[in-house]
């Protein structure tokens, strides 16, 4: 259905990112699942989120990869020293050896070739990643794909010619072009605030390792922003942008940065997927936790774009977030509607539903109040067409 959505768009941002789902305390029902983190237990998922290129409003869901790794073979008891040694020095050997596609950093590419053959061919396809897709192997995909397109944020020093020329180096040579204001959200590492950025950007050619058959340098463009009077006490923003779009103008590096900015939506849908549908409470085993985690991905969804636009548009109309029948339903739960049925009244009744407490005006919406009411309304929804049908 994403697919369809995003066929109306001449472009269209994919946003990619990777979360681990937590197990750990599920002592009976362990198969399926596999280690995670430091010393967790559980399953991994990748999200691929498709976002509108101009406003950052999420789209929907792509794609979605949902593994568990292999749990670690117990070592010997009597095992020595040496024996240990050896057997590590195997392991990392064997993994060297296997082939990208065995690996967990083929989801990036696999998010590429998937996303290409499922979005209509008019409408161009540019992932953003951050550095954990970082690897030659993306940008040496997208120069394979008809309609697909990358950002990633730099996470390697590379070598760029024969002089062994590096990445950063060339772009802190480059003059600042202009500079940009941006709205950092808040993270774990940082509070929300406004960043000025000076951004520096030039054509690079990337080397291609030895690994590869091709061994053409990667054409691609570097976006270099550096934050200009940071304030005390906070990390300096730096990110450099490699992109397979051509940016030959201050407009070009400018919707660059706009579009990395946007990746952090994927972030917000996961918070959202783990806080608000509360993925990691349920205590089912593996087969029975997969289809779930299916069903629960398609209603974080939904909340975010509730969310994002309560945010950003909250007088607009309500029919942009509900269809007919979920505003039917609303209305009629309502006891006071105002003139004008607006994002915001859509979100606060439906959140009323969760139990959410009127009163307490200076009380935010939280997302778990918001999750409640909407399944709510979905069985309410879905009560009134079982009448129907009686």
């Amino acid at each position: 259905m994403t697919a369809e959505t995003v066929a109306e768009y001449d472009v269209v941002l994919c946003v990619g990112d990777t979360t681990f789902l937590d197990y750990g305390s599920i002592v009976s029902k362990k198969e399926g699942y596999g280690p995670i983190g430091k010393g967790g237990n559980g399953l991994i998922l990748h999200s691929a989120l498709a976002i509108e290129p101009e406003k950052g409003q999420s789209l929907g869901l792509l794609w979605q990869k949902l593994w568990n790794r292999e749990p670690k073979q117990k070592p010997p008891k009597d095992e020595t020293s040496t024996q240990k040694k050896k057997r590590q020095a195997q392991a990392r050997k064997s993994a060297r050896n296997r082939s990208f596609e065995q690996k967990e950093s083929y989801r990036w590419v696999e998010a590429l070739t998937t996303v290409e053959n499922l979005v209509s061919q008019h409408t161009r396809v540019i992932h953003v990643f951050d550095r954990e897709g970082d690897i030659t192997e993306v940008f040496d995909k997208v120069r394979q794909l008809q309609h697909t397109g990358v950002v990633v944020r730099a996470a390697h020093n590379l070598s760029l010619d024969s002089e062994s020329e590096r990445l950063w180096s060339k772009l802190e040579a480059q003059p600042t072009s202009f500079e940009k204001e941006i709205e950092l959200p808040q993270t774990s590492q940082r509070s929300a605030r406004k960043s000025k950025l000076a951004i520096r950007f030039c054509p690079v050619n990337l080397r291609t390792p030895y690994r590869f058959d091709n061994r053409d340098p990667l054409l691609v463009y570097a976006v270099y922003a550096t934050e200009v009077d940071c304030p005390e006490g906070e990390t300096p923003v730096e990110w450099m942008l490699l992109t397979t779009e051509v940016v030959a103008d201050i407009q070009m590096a400018s919707t660059i940065l706009r579009w990395y900015s946007y990746r952090w939506r994927v972030e917000e849908y996961h918070k959202i997927f783990k806080s608000g549908c509360q993925v990691e409470r349920y205590r089912l085993a593996a087969d029975g936790m997969k289809p779930l985690v299916g069903f629960l991905s398609v209603i974080a969804v939904e909340l975010l774009q509730l969310a994002y636009l309560h945010r950003t548009q909250p007088t607009a109309d309500a029919i942009k977030i509900l269809n007919p029948l979920q505003l039917r339903i609303l209305k009629a739960k309502s006891l006071k509607l105002p003139k004008i049925l607006t994002v915001s009244w859509a979100v606060e009744a439906i959140a009323r539903l969760g139990g959410y407490l009127e009163h307490r005006h200076k009380t935010p919406i939280g997302i778990q109040v918001l999750w409640r009411g909407w399944l709510k309304l979905h069985d309410l929804c879905e009560g009134w067409q079982l009448a129907r049908e009686t």
